[in-house]
């Protein structure tokens, strides 16, 4: 009994410890290339970029305000994962429900915030849950691969968006930047009391703590880690793989569309191209670091939107371009790919005896 125990803790350990080589790692190779290519001192750049991120109560507040998407884009990879499938359709079905949000709450005009406020969060849950069922449905049915099928489908939210909010949606009054009437202040979310960062953040955390009750606590959490282990031996068990399929995507979309009516009832007070910020895409790196876990999914977004808030830092100080730390998070997303491979191969980590 206390060998098993043991085995356990030294699983927990390997999981929390190959993410922290990768972003060391991470750190090395991207100060490499600030070293080389862009020829800035790399602990200069990190001494800023922890100043942008967490250096004060509000790059605090605006780290906190990034994660808030980040959070819930994740988990709309994470549960499905949970079924070994790879969907990272994340952007699409947070644009997807960002408009479905807007134009319910434009139809909505004149009723009770609260209630504006819960019809555009269904109206986001539902079409960006959908927008991921989509992929899981081809998936299990047709044997489509679910990547380049909820891949695709992101490119076909923001052709959509974009007719919508240049097209029949368009408020006449928006002439740089096409986009819808805006909602009104009064149907904007609040902030949480004392600070900048609104709901959303909270949300996030709530969804992520139900996501890890469901996943890790129930029959069909367990159902689920047995179809993603052997798919044939669930349905030889009389698992029905189906329904697994699609309630992880249904409920991993609506977490990403919740996400995209937050952008428009928080942020933006209405939709148009802003919602294509990458909060989708970067939320598929905090799913892969926090190893698909739905508590550990909050402090890597932390983390994620501390690097992106200390952008314009990193741009007024030493001049470096925007793309800089879509670097960094491209070097992190390669490292923790090839730290796959370390699983089971650090000896300290192994069973004793192995």
């Amino acid at each position: 009994m206390r060998m098993a125990i043991d085995d356990r803790w030294r699983q927990a350990a390997e999981r929390v410890a190959v993410p922290l080589i990768a972003l060391a790692a991470s750190s090395v190779v991207f100060g490499v290339f600030l070293a080389l290519v862009a020829q800035v001192d790399p602990l200069e750049v990190y001494g800023l970029m922890y100043q942008g991120a967490f250096g004060s109560w509000f790059s605090l507040q605006n780290t906190l305000v990034r994660a808030a998407p980040l959070i819930l884009t994740a988990l709309c990879t994470a549960l499905p994962a949970r079924l070994g499938l790879v969907v990272i359709g994340n952007e699409g079905a947070l644009v997807a429900g960002g408009v479905a949000a807007a134009s319910a709450g434009l139809l909505m005009h004149g009723a009770a915030p609260i209630a504006v406020q819960l019809v555009m969060a269904v109206a986001g849950m539902a079409v960006g849950g959908l927008w991921i069922l989509a992929a899981g449905w081809l998936r299990h049915s047709r044997g489509v691969n679910e990547t380049i099928a909820s891949l695709l489908l992101t490119y076909i939210a923001i052709a959509l968006m974009n007719h919508l909010v240049e097209g029949p949606l368009r408020d006449p009054q928006s002439l740089n930047k096409p986009s819808t009437a805006p909602i009104g202040e009064a149907n904007m979310i609040g902030n949480l009391p004392g600070t900048d960062v609104h709901w959303g953040l909270a949300l996030g955390v709530v969804f992520c703590i139900g996501a890890y009750v469901l996943m890790r606590h129930t029959t069909f959490g367990f159902a689920a880690d047995m179809a993603g282990g052997n798919v044939r031996a669930a349905r030889g068990m009389g698992l029905n793989v189906g329904r697994l399929v699609a309630v992880t995507c249904l409920l991993g979309g609506a977490a990403a569309g919740l996400a995209g009516m937050i952008e428009v009832a928080a942020v933006h007070g209405r939709a148009n191209a802003s919602l294509v910020a990458g909060y989708g895409y970067a939320g598929i790196l905090v799913a892969f670091l926090a190893r698909h876990h739905p508590l550990a999914i909050v402090p890597v977004a932390v983390l994620m939107g501390g690097i992106s808030a200390s952008n314009g830092l990193l741009q007024r100080r030493l001049d470096l371009p925007d793309a800089t730390v879509l670097v960094l998070q491209g070097v992190i997303f390669v490292m923790i790919l090839a730290g796959e491979s370390l699983y089971g191969r650090i000896r300290v980590f192994q069973p004793r005896g192995a």
